[in-house]
């Protein structure tokens, strides 16, 4: 909807400005050579300036569709010297025509010809009062632009803080860090230097997820580092049901991306795809970029017998969200069910660290 139609203090403010064009009009058409009276001028003038005011309402959504910064300055200096062509021809029809209701109230006072002497300042005064409303939509446009902007970027600090805590809480799950413990405990005493290793690895898991919760945006590349950590415990306690098939092009690496997004898929396919099937499987992690779209996907098995756990589907509506709030409709997030296998794939712009 309309801004200044939407807010009615705007569109108070908006109606106002009429007011100090209605007293130049007046101004304009009572004095020099040819002056018509005071009262015709004000007569002409005051539904004139609102008419024009009313009708310039529809340059809003002309200037959305030619921002400012996405549009050539050529098309932009076409389009607006038409549209204020056709508001300096349009101010100057309706102030002939009433001009004819004031020379109609006073026969014989001149009144029609006198305004005909000055159409050609109407017509400029028309041009005038278009260049004034355009620019005062376009700071409109840019005010709604500031306050979108800080309302998505207050959404992602929200999501991302979401995210964090998310991934805080899959660290001290009881089902992992109590699986996790419980390996290390029987490792201690059969294999010393294994335990040390998943004890550092725990260590190294905590220290890396926290340090990129931190971060706005991050590399696939540290991404990927974090999974690979979490997917080595985890490859400590699956043992041989665990593979992991990691195909990432180089130059998909460098490319920006949501902190701990893709955690919580790596994590899904973990706890609700490859535990759950008895032999195991192949977690396929894949990235690649054209230049202009990075697509990542994680797939993996699962028993389709297998009792659904709890936080189905959590992780992957949080990745959603938070693709929506950083991208909008750039990002897609599509899931596919199988038969046994199960796949996220995520479209986003590729967007590279320099």
């Amino acid at each position: 909807m309309h801004p200044v139609l939407a807010d009615r203090r705007r569109l108070a403010m908006y109606m106002t400005a009429s007011v100090p064009v209605a007293l130049a009009g007046t101004a304009f058409l009572a004095q020099g050579r040819n002056a018509l009276p005071a009262a015709s001028a004000a007569l002409i003038a005051f539904p004139l300036s609102v008419a024009v005011t009313l009708l310039l309402l529809p340059v809003w959504y002309l200037c959305r569709a030619l921002p400012v910064d996405e549009t050539s300055a050529s098309r932009l200096l076409l389009t607006h010297a038409g549209g204020a062509l056709l508001t300096g021809l349009a101010a100057a029809y309706l102030g002939g025509a009433l001009a004819r209701l004031a020379g109609s109230t006073r026969p014989g006072a001149g009144i029609e010809g006198s305004y005909a002497t000055r159409s050609t300042g109407v017509i400029a005064a028309g041009v005038l009062v278009y260049v004034l409303a355009v620019s005062f939509h376009y700071v409109l446009l840019g005010v709604d632009a500031t306050r979108r902007a800080e309302q998505h970027s207050m959404e992602l600090s929200i999501l991302a803080r979401e995210a964090e805590l998310r991934a805080l809480r899959a660290q001290v799950h009881p089902h992992f860090l109590f699986n996790s413990l419980n390996s290390i405990s029987a490792l201690v005493s059969i294999d010393p230097l294994r335990a040390r290793e998943m004890c550092i690895l725990l260590a190294e898991f905590f220290r890396s997820t926290l340090a990129l919760g931190e971060k706005s945006t991050v590399t696939l590349e540290e991404e990927v580092a974090v999974a690979r950590t979490y997917l080595a415990i985890e490859g400590m306690r699956l043992g041989t049901r665990l593979s992991v098939d990691e195909c990432v092009d180089e130059a998909a690496r460098g490319c920006r991306l949501l902190p701990l997004l893709l955690q919580p898929l790596v994590e899904n396919a973990i706890r609700h795809g490859i535990a759950t099937c008895p032999e195991g499987g192949v977690l396929r992690i894949e990235a690649r970029t054209d230049g202009q779209r990075m697509r990542i996907s994680v797939e993996n098995p699962f028993d389709p017998d297998a009792p659904r756990r709890p936080g189905v589907g959590v992780g992957l509506a949080n990745v959603r969200r938070r693709l929506l709030a950083a991208y909008g409709d750039r990002a897609l997030v599509e899931a596919v069910r199988g038969a046994d296998r199960f796949r996220v794939a995520i479209s986003m712009p590729a967007e590279v660290v320099e």
